[in-house]
């Protein structure tokens, strides 16, 4: 049977029309379907694909690992180079207070370990989420979610969670004594690519501080230089408890990771032992990937790179009528007229040879994310291409 055939038969499908792009290979920027097309990729796999595809020193360091060894152990009980040079390399660009590191295999089970984390280490159980977040799809992740529509088939969901307003002062009440932790987002990326005031994340951070509550920064989509800086709450003054990160974390593999200070980690190898475990979390391939892609982060400057292509796409669209765009560095939303122009619109994008996509929360929004070693020349070429687009879409 054709692999298309198969893909529908077999593989479970996540929504009733799958772009179904068939896959043959990448590289750089560019994604090729099976009859030899090549696509601009705009949204670097929801944010993953940093490095873009096939990165020659990414590649090189995973078959250099792959010679020595893969999975030997669940996570945390022998002593692997790839994780302990890993974990130290990252606490080596983070704050003094972040040097305690715990290796998940996605960014939602990071928030799993977080959360549980929160509650072991205060000895409380409620959580303050934001209203419109997104920070994963399993049963603990999706109880931080506000929005019934992808909450309200899986109920009852975990209890304990109350909802703040993004950039609203006044919502912070829900944050009290009895709160283990706040977790938020510093762009809420599936709103669209909305930025939090530095004023609200102040009030956030101090709330915390006074009711002995864990400041959890959820930066699996805004970290690994794509807002601007290493990790977005660089920008803002404060130092979370907990630091989340994921998707780019892995250039290009699945690794996330949570971040604490080593005394409120160890709350989570006592009573229970065992408090939190994973199999595959710290896989040693996807570490040395990772370890590549840090090194390949701080040397190349990719921040700046970040905000560089953002004002080149600002510049080139936000002139054309009809449209918004939020967000900042390489992490934009353009938002239209209504959700079936953005259908339309990331149709019409496809057909061009550009790959983007729409947002949970602003479905009427297409995604800007491109991989942070797109050129100038890549950027304005894409440009051209969707101001084409947009031009049709909206006339």
């Amino acid at each position: 049977m054709h692999i298309r055939s198969l893909f529908l038969q077999h593989q479970a499908q996540t929504s009733p029309a799958p772009l179904g792009l068939e896959v043959s290979h990448a590289s750089g920027c560019r994604i090729y379907d099976a009859a030899g097309r090549a696509y601009w990729d705009l949204i670097a796999g929801i944010s993953v694909s940093a490095f873009g595809h096939v990165h020659p020193e990414i590649n090189a360091a995973v078959h250099r690992q792959m010679e020595r060894y893969a999975h030997v152990m669940v996570y945390g009980e022998m002593i692997q180079a790839p994780q302990v040079l890993l974990a130290s390399a990252l606490a080596s660009v983070l704050p003094p207070s972040l040097n305690s590191v715990y290796f998940t295999g996605s960014g939602t089970e990071a928030v799993e370990g977080a959360i549980k984390l929160a509650r072991r280490y205060t000895g409380k159980s409620w959580i303050a989420a934001q209203q419109d977040a997104y920070h994963g799809s399993t049963a603990g992740a999706l109880s931080l979610m506000s929005n019934a529509y992808y909450t309200g088939a899986y109920r009852p969901l975990v209890p304990g969670v109350r909802f703040i307003r993004q950039n609203d002062v006044a919502s912070l009440t829900a944050i009290n004594r009895d709160t283990a932790a706040v977790i938020l987002e510093f762009v809420q990326a599936e709103r669209g690519c909305m930025v939090a005031d530095h004023g609200f994340i102040q009030a956030v951070a101090d709330r915390c501080r006074n009711v002995g509550a864990l400041f959890i920064a959820d930066e699996i989509q805004t970290g690994m230089g794509r807002t601007g800086t290493l990790f977005a709450f660089e920008q803002y003054g404060v130092v979370p408890d907990v630091l989340i990160t994921g998707k780019a974390f892995g250039a290009g593999f699945p690794l996330a990771a949570f971040v604490c200070a080593r005394e409120v980690m160890l709350a989570l190898s006592d009573n229970p032992v065992l408090g939190h475990i994973t199999t595959f979390g710290g896989h040693p391939v996807c570490c040395a990937a990772a370890l590549k892609g840090l090194e390949l982060m701080n040397a190349g400057n990719y921040p700046e790179r970040a905000k560089r292509l953002g004002s080149i796409f600002k510049a080139q669209l936000e002139s054309i009528p009809g449209i918004e765009i939020s967000g900042t560095g390489a992490l934009l939303a353009v938002k239209m007229p209504s959700e079936q122009h953005c259908k339309n619109l990331i149709t019409k994008a496809l057909e061009l040879g550009v790959i983007t996509d729409w947002f949970l929360f602003s479905p009427d929004s297409f995604r800007i994310a491109p991989p942070l070693v797109m050129t100038d020349a890549e950027a304005l070429e894409i440009c051209a291409l969707l101001r084409s687009a947009l031009l049709v879409i909206l006339n």
